[in-house]
């Protein structure tokens, strides 16, 4: 597929698209600042997905679109711009199918009760947490085949094992009380849904 991914020097992006390469998809890497991303086996530009205009651009002929975009620690009600920016831009330009990472504390503890909005999501994280509620409360209004994933409460390099589970939009730790993933399986996980979509317009938790 012709995939364009946003956010493809980051932590999680960057697996992904070691994902999507390995698996032989057509990538264009969509950076700020271009000259992170060395590698030459993917097309890499420089664009800003704050821009709808420049989404649009970049976007342009994608079967695809990925963001992994990540706000800055001290601003990251960028995310919700982010969001609207990627939905204005896709629906202009045609491109149906939207993947996003997420956050943990979209996961749900009790039906319509998500983790952010509990008194053990860690306040460290609160501000990211609710930054990802609000973008996918926008990203729920789209009539795009959206995705959102959502890796486990602690996600971190780590080991591509192909061994993970799927929670659907609930919050579940494995046997051992612990939520982990690592950012290559979650990778996994998120290309095996590009290329099988069974989640359309979904949240989709990842966990070991």
């Amino acid at each position: 597929m012709n995939v364009t991914l946003y956010g493809a020097s980051g932590m999680i992006g960057s697996r992904i698209l070691d994902e999507l390469v390995l698996r032989q998809h057509k990538v264009t890497a969509v950076v700020r600042h271009p000259s992170k991303i060395t590698r030459t086996d993917v097309k890499v530009c420089a664009g800003d997905v704050l821009d709808p205009h420049s989404v649009a651009e970049t976007a342009s002929g994608a079967d695809v679109v990925i963001s992994a975009y990540a706000p800055p620690e001290d601003a990251t009600n960028l995310l919700t711009n982010a969001t609207h920016s990627l939905l204005s831009a896709l629906e202009r330009t045609g491109v149906r199918r939207f993947l996003m990472v997420g956050g943990a504390g979209n996961l749900e503890v009790a039906p319509g009760v998500p983790i952010v909005d509990t008194p053990h999501f860690p306040p460290q994280w609160i501000s990211h947490g609710l930054a990802h509620k609000e973008a996918l409360s926008v990203l729920k209004h789209s009539d795009l085949d959206w995705t959102s994933f959502s890796p486990a409460a602690l996600i971190q390099p780590g080991e591509r094992t192909g061994r993970f589970r799927l929670s659907g939009n609930a919050f579940i730790p494995a046997p051992d009380g612990q939520s982990s993933i690592s950012a290559e399986d979650f990778s996994v996980a998120l290309v095996d849904e590009l290329e099988n979509p069974r989640h359309l317009r979904q949240v989709l938790g990842v966990v070991y």
